[in-house]
């Protein structure tokens, strides 16, 4: 690989699609139900290079070139050229000047490291450290002659060393970055950098647009390498977090290779300049903007106090109303083949709930929640045996030994899952069980692309939404909170569940129209993919549609209820 031999320069554009896919796409499933793409603004400069003439047409091939390989290994020779060219380009964006800040590259086995107090913009090749996955120096740079300084390698170096052991990452970028610094000044007692509904959160992995990007910011010390353990502790207590915020100083990045690493670094720092600059406008960066009302209803926003940002937007045009005779005071939705597809209910909740529940119980056995569970799963499972259910037992009071109990209420669960009962004992378990799958990542709740704006429409409509699923209400709470693009929660009014009574009783639904406070059952649009639900919400007097989607059951024949494809088509 030639040594790239031009200096980049600041300005717009480096985002290339071929050689700088968003990682939150690299993240997704293949079914991709949200665009991922990452895009520059005309006011917040994301990156990199408006380059001098005679490099811009050739940039990028080049630096596809370094990257390649499927796995994204490349050589340590390669890695020591990457980190002169990306060094250099940070340089012009001000985030390593002053010889501060740094990048390693893990190459194979080995990480490459770009060394302490050196000219970030004159490095050249040679001047690289190599260490060991351990973090052991394996190659030395050779010393040149004054006045440069005998080598050193840095002091991020047991920090950067931190994000390749507790996130396998395959690169790690530091940045001095201003923006980076008055972000983690703009609340001087904050723990965590938090920012919503800004489109550059889609590049983060794991992110959304309507989601919350929350980011650790831990305290500065005198001496880098001193920040070690307070790094590492961060990383752990925010496994959704890509980075590190250091207080007045700069932020640690890093991704699963060096493209996704400088992606998300560039993502970061134009949320962490949108901040600064919401801020100076007196705009709340950290929560959702508050709902234009349509149909007149500004006061509600300005009674709630939004006036401010009520006053310096245009009301939203009235909504259209296709269907109904007039709009709904709330909406009510079921969630799988409704809002989500069915498939990622059963084939990604369901196995995981089953996969884990032995871990789930046997790690939290004795605590209160978890004995709470088990006593539901007790009494469910008693009266399963005294109705003659096929395929149960009791399970084992309170005062049996730890194995037996778990043994038995694991057989419990996975015949309930195996039946898909729809039981309260069931779902609150489950719904504990999926609480650390989102919290920790593992999952992203999956949901049809229409339904996020259809939400934030209702919302500025004056319109109060509802969901009311099988599922605990705590799983709703996960399952919307956790999405893949990001936290709908802010929403949605209220979650109900099976607590309510069952969905295939009218009486259910009466009682939840009692807790809505509606002046008439008629103020209620309820739409779910199921014949039997939608006709126990008539008989209580609730309108109600069909909805259907793909990889749901045909609905039959002659039902009498309107049908919709899309949440769009509800009103």
């Amino acid at each position: 690989m030639k040594l790239f031999k031009q200096i980049l320069h600041r300005g717009y554009g480096f985002i290339q699609a071929s050689a700088f896919s968003s990682p939150s796409r690299l993240s997704l499933p293949p079914t991709e139900l949200f665009s991922s793409d990452v895009r520059t603004s005309g006011t917040l400069k994301v990156t990199a290079i408006v380059t001098r003439n005679f490099i811009r047409r050739s940039i990028s091939q080049r630096l596809q070139a370094i990257s390649e390989p499927a796995a994204m290994s490349i050589s340590v020779d390669d890695a020591k050229n990457l980190i002169c060219e990306l060094c250099r380009l940070f340089y012009d964006q001000g985030w390593v000047s002053g010889t501060g800040g740094g990048i390693s590259v893990k190459a194979g086995s080995e990480i490459v490291m770009a060394p302490s107090g050196v000219q970030k913009e004159r490095m050249q090749p040679d001047d690289m450290f190599v260490l060991d996955s351990k973090g052991e120096i394996i190659h030395t740079p050779a010393a040149k002659p004054p006045p440069n300084r005998p080598p050193k390698l840095s002091e991020c170096s047991p920090l950067f060393m931190a994000a390749y052991e507790l996130r396998n990452a395959g690169a790690v970028i530091h940045s001095h970055s201003i923006n980076a610094v008055l972000a983690t000044m703009l609340d001087p007692e904050a723990s965590e950098f938090v920012i919503t509904h800004v489109e550059m959160i889609k590049g983060i992995e794991g992110h959304g647009f309507y989601g919350k990007c929350v980011v650790p910011v831990i305290e500065n010390t005198a001496r880098e390498c001193e920040l070690t353990d307070r790094l590492r502790q961060a990383i752990a207590d925010y496994p959704q977090a890509n980075a590190v915020l250091v207080r007045r100083h700069g932020v640690y990045v890093w991704g699963k290779d060096w493209i996704q690493a400088k992606t998300q670094a560039e993502c970061y720092d134009y949320l962490f300049e949108a901040a600064v600059r919401m801020n100076a406008m007196g705009l709340d960066y950290r929560r959702p903007p508050a709902p234009i009302f349509a149909n007149g209803n500004r006061a509600a926003a300005v009674a709630n106090g939004a006036s401010d940002l009520v006053a310096s937007f245009p009301a939203q045009k009235k909504l259209k109303i296709k269907h109904s005779a007039a709009l709904p005071t709330c909406i009510v939705l079921d969630i799988e083949g409704t809002v989500a597809p069915i498939s990622f209910v059963a084939d990604v909740m369901f196995p995981y709930a089953k996969q884990h529940c032995r871990a789930f119980l046997e790690g939290s056995y004795d605590s209160a929640e978890t004995q709470a569970d088990i006593q539901l799963i007790r009494e469910q499972a008693a009266a399963d045996v005294a109705a003659g259910e096929p395929g149960v037992g009791d399970v084992p009071p309170a005062s049996a030994d730890k194995p037996t109990v778990v043994n038995a209420v694991v057989a419990w669960v996975d015949s309930a899952i195996l039946a898909d009962r729809k039981v309260t004992a069931l779902k609150t378990l489950q719904g504990h069980i999926w609480r650390s799958g989102f919290t920790s990542g593992a999952m992203r709740s999956e949901l049809f692309r229409d339904v996020p704006d259809a939400l934030v429409e209702w919302r500025s409509a004056g319109i109060k939404t509802y969901i009311y699923s099988s599922g605990s209400r705590e799983a709703q709470r996960l399952f919307f909170g956790y999405s893949q693009v990001g936290d709908l929660r802010p929403y949605l009014c209220g979650f109900f569940d099976t607590t309510s009574g069952a969905k295939v009783q009218s009486t259910s639904y009466s009682n939840i129209a009692l807790s809505l406070g509606t002046d008439s059952p008629d103020d209620i649009l309820f739409a779910t993919d199921s014949l039997a639900e939608a006709q126990a919400a008539t008989v209580a007097g609730w309108r109600a549609v069909l909805v259907e989607r793909p990889g749901n059951k045909a609905l039959p024949e002659g039902h009498g209820f309107r049908v919709i494809s899309s949440m769009q088509e509800l009103l």
